[in-house]
């Protein structure tokens, strides 16, 4: 296996997705951000799933969309996070 990489996992499309795909880097170790964009979070039971899985997997939820219960980043929080990736996956 690779070295551990520092990834960040961008939801602008397809929140499902990017959740699964966040979830999935996981198992090879990798330390693993994801952050979703463009709109709320669908309230579905597959979306609250996702997210029980994410939670095992400790990957931290972050968005860009204010009021969402979750920690939200402003445009400089968000170039942060591209500075201090190895890797940034858009989904």
């Amino acid at each position: 296996m690779g070295a551990q990489k520092h990834l960040v996992v961008l939801g602008r499309c397809d929140h499902t997705e990017a959740m699964r795909v966040a979830a999935g880097l996981t198992i090879f170790g990798h330390t693993v951000r994801l952050i979703l964009m463009t709109e709320p979070v669908a309230d579905t039971a597959e979306n609250a799933l996702q997210v029980e899985t994410l939670e095992l997997a400790e990957v931290p939820i972050e968005t860009t969309v204010p009021d969402q219960g979750l920690p939200c980043l402003d445009v400089a929080g968000l170039g942060a996070a591209f500075a201090e990736a190895d890797a940034v996956i858009s989904l």
